[in-house]
C-alpha cells in the first residue's frame, strides 16, 4: 500500500508540473500573438499615413480605352481633391461620376497600392447625329410635304439641341463640345426630335447609315410624314415603320435620277408607298418611273 501511495503522489506532481508549463507555454503564445496583432495594426495605421499611398496628382491616374476623350478632360473631370488617400477613393462613386458627367457608356476605376494611382477604364459614346428637340405637332390624314428648312452651321439657341449615340443615348451638347472642342460634329442632323421617338431611333439609324444614296438630314416633325434629305433631293417617307428598309431600297435605284430629271426641277421624291414611286416636279406635276431592263431590273427610269 505504501508503494502504490508511493507512486501515485510522483505522478500527481509530474502532471502538476506539466500543466503549469503548458499554463507558461499557452501564455507566451498569446503574449507573441498580442504583439503581432498589435504590430500588424500599427503598421497598418502607419502604412495608409505614409505619402506613398496617397494620391497628390492627376498624373498618378492611368486612362484607358479613350479614343476621343483626352486624357487631361477626363482627369478634369474626377471628383478628386488632392492629395487623398488612395483607400478612401470609392471606385464605384467615381465610375457613376463620369457616366454621369461624359459622354460615357461604361466606366470602371481599379485602384492600385503598389506604386500608388488608379487606372480607369472607359468606353466612350459616339454621337451619330445633332438632334433638334421641337414641340410636337398635330398628325393629319393628309400630310402636306414641309418646305426645306436650311440647318444653321451651329445650333439655334432656341431650339433644345442634343446629340445621339447609336443607341438613342442623349450627350448633352454643351458637354460635348466642353469635352471635345477640337472634335467636329456629326454630319447627319434630325429636326423634331421627341423624347418618345428614341426607342426607334437605333433601328433608324442603322437603317439610314448603311443607305447607298447618301442621307444628311432626318425631319420628323411630322410624324405622319418622315422626311429625308438626301444627294438626290428631299424623299417623302410617310409614318415611319418596317417598310423603310424597302423605301431605301427603292431610293438607291433611282441613283441614275439626276441623269435623267434635272434636281432643281425636283420639288420631292414620293416614296410612302414604295410599290409607287413618284416624283413630284416643280411645275409639271407627279412623274412615274419605267423599270429598266438593262440594268437588270434594279434601276428605275423616268
Amino acid at each position: 500500500m505504501a508503494e502504490i501511495s508511493s507512486t501515485s503522489q510522483s505522478e500527481l506532481a509530474n502532471r502538476r508540473q506539466q500543466l503549469r508549463r503548458q499554463r507558461r507555454w499557452r501564455t507566451v503564445q498569446s503574449a507573441w500573438q498580442l504583439i503581432a496583432v498589435g504590430g500588424l495594426a500599427s503598421g497598418l495605421i502607419l502604412g495608409i499615413a505614409r505619402s506613398d499611398w496617397m494620391l497628390r496628382s492627376p498624373r498618378q491616374i492611368k486612362i484607358e480605352g479613350n479614343q476621343f476623350l483626352s486624357t487631361e478632360n477626363i482627369r478634369s473631370i474626377l471628383p478628386i481633391r488632392y492629395p487623398q488617400s488612395i483607400l478612401v477613393i470609392q471606385p464605384q462613386t467615381i465610375a457613376q461620376h463620369l457616366e454621369m458627367e461624359a459622354p460615357i457608356a461604361n466606366a470602371t476605376v481599379v485602384r492600385q497600392l503598389f506604386p500608388p494611382g488608379l487606372t480607369v477604364r472607359i468606353q466612350e459614346r459616339y454621337p451619330v447625329a445633332i438632334a433638334y428637340f421641337a414641340t410636337p405637332v398635330r398628325a393629319t390624314s393628309t400630310p402636306q410635304p414641309p418646305q426645306p428648312q436650311p440647318q444653321p452651321a451651329q445650333p439655334d439657341p432656341n431650339q433644345q439641341v442634343a446629340l445621339l449615340d447609336e443607341e438613342g443615348a442623349l450627350i448633352p451638347f454643351d458637354v460635348y463640345l466642353a469635352l471635345n472642342s477640337s472634335q467636329g460634329l456629326p454630319n447627319l442632323k434630325i429636326t423634331g426630335m421627341r423624347e418618345e421617338y428614341r426607342s426607334q431611333w437605333a433601328n433608324l439609324y442603322q437603317q439610314v447609315s448603311r443607305s447607298p444614296v447618301k442621307i444628311s438630314e432626318i425631319d420628323w416633325r411630322n410624324p405622319s410624314n418622315l422626311v429625308l434629305q438626301t444627294e438626290l433631293g428631299m424623299v417623302h417617307i410617310g409614318a415611319y415603320s418596317s417598310r423603310l428598309a424597302d423605301q431605301l431600297q427603292v431610293l438607291d435605284q433611282m441613283r441614275r435620277l439626276p441623269e435623267q430629271v434635272p434636281l432643281d426641277q425636283v420639288a420631292y421624291i414620293d416614296l410612302r408607298n414604295p410599290d409607287l414611286p413618284l416624283i413630284e416636279m416643280t411645275e409639271s406635276g407627279a412623274i412615274s418611273p419605267s423599270i429598266d431592263d438593262a440594268s437588270g431590273g434594279d434601276d428605275l427610269l423616268w
